[in-house]
């Protein structure tokens, strides 16, 4: 009988007979000696195998070659060219009474900064500029560039809108109303063009007004603004400002109109922003601001920014020679405080009903009648180009 916890011996089947633990530990350690020898034999011979296999390859030209680099395609000394980049120039061309040498001009400083010869886009009466602005972006140029007045610049915005495409204003009207909100070199036609082609990109707001004729919301007519729309005096002082008398005298053009209609009759209107309670005014002007410089230094709307998201609202209710001196001094002198006869107002949405039809001017360009007015504001539509840091935002004339 065997006794409790006695260790278990093996059995040599080869020698017929009991071993010991210490024999069983001298076995075993000799088979894994053997294992590991082999193990080694084999990874040599697979060592082997394969740099004889490598060989093979070469000298039989079978071997997988690596695909040389793109600069062994090139010529010696030949380097890779960037992009040439163009600018796309909507001009209008009633603008200048030498337009070959404006467009000789703008070639020569378009090439200063190596870019390429610029590509020409002229307007007509039929098309002011947003057909022309839709053909650039299609012709893949880099920035959309404006060479006339205003309306120039409001048509070819309405194309950009949306956009990624950059706008460039080159100046070339009288007034240069969002240049001049934008502090560019609005006189300069070389530091301009610098500006568009060198400059940072910007976003601004861009104003979206619904011109209801009838005041019966019959299928009303929309348009764009990117400074002033304003219906009353102050259209009344656009249309009375003849392109004549702007290419004679500039912006003191429309001083003389503003003399000539400022004691004209008043007028009804009604005046809603974004949801306040109605506000109803005798009036002589209703002018709704995306920004709020005008020309000559003047600043209407102080408080107006053009990446704000609101619109500014003024109602000018002055009556007669006193009353309008009382407005000039206010405007003039920026005051932001109220007064009698203005009432200040800013929002998202404005509404504007006249008791009878009132000419509307959007961005100094007169565009009919209307009882109605419904404008509301396109936060940071549009991309335009502005004076990098360190670049000069005014010059003196050309």
């Amino acid at each position: 009988m065997l006794r409790a916890n006695r260790p278990i011996r093996r059995h040599d089947r080869q020698q017929g007979r009991l071993l010991r633990p210490a024999t069983v530990l001298v076995v075993l350690d000799n088979r894994l000696l053997w294992i590991a020898l082999a193990v080694l034999l084999v990874a040599v011979v697979v060592v082997v195998v394969a740099v004889r296999g490598r060989d093979v390859l070469e000298a039989t030209g079978l071997q997988r070659r690596r695909r040389p680099h793109r600069d062994e395609f090139r010529p010696e000394g030949a380097e890779e060219r960037p992009r040439v980049r163009y600018a796309g120039v909507v001009v209008n061309p009633t603008k200048f009474a030498d337009l070959a040498a404006v467009q000789a001009r703008v070639t020569a400083a378009c090439a200063s900064h190596g870019w390429g010869a610029p590509r020409w886009y002229t307007t007509t009466l039929a098309d002011p500029g947003a057909g022309q602005a839709r053909a650039a972006v299609a012709d893949g140029v880099d920035v959309v560039c404006t060479l006339g007045g205003d309306g120039t610049v409001r048509a070819v915005a309405a194309a950009l809108v949306g956009t990624e495409t950059p706008l460039g204003l080159l100046g070339g009207g009288t007034g240069n109303l969002l240049g001049r909100n934008l502090d560019l070199p609005v006189d300069h036609l070389d530091r301009a063009v610098a500006v568009a082609l060198t400059g940072q990109n910007a976003r601004i707001d861009v104003g979206r007004l619904e011109v209801d004729s009838s005041g019966q919301q019959d299928r009303p007519n929309q348009h764009i603004f990117l400074v002033m729309a304003g219906l009353g005096f102050d259209a009344a002082i656009m249309s009375d400002a003849p392109e004549q008398l702007k290419a004679r005298v500039g912006s003191a053009a429309y001083v003389v109109s503003g003399f000539r209609n400022f004691l004209g009759p008043q007028f009804r209107a009604r005046i809603q922003v974004s949801g306040e309670p109605e506000l109803s005014r005798r009036t002589r002007t209703v002018i709704i601001g995306n920004c709020g410089r005008l020309f000559g230094g003047l600043v209407l709307m102080p408080d107006a920014k053009i990446d704000d998201g609101l619109l500014d609202t003024m109602v000018l209710s002055p009556r007669g020679l006193v009353g309008w001196t009382a407005v000039a001094g206010h405007v003039m002198t920026r005051q932001r405080r109220g007064h009698s006869l203005i009432d200040r107002h800013s929002g998202s949405e404005v509404r504007v009903t006249t008791d009878e039809p009132q000419l509307v001017q959007l961005d100094g360009d007169l565009i009919g009648t209307a009882r109605t007015l419904t404008a509301t504001v396109d936060h940071l539509a549009l991309v335009v180009r502005v004076a990098a840091t360190g670049q000069p935002k005014s010059a003196a004339p050309q």
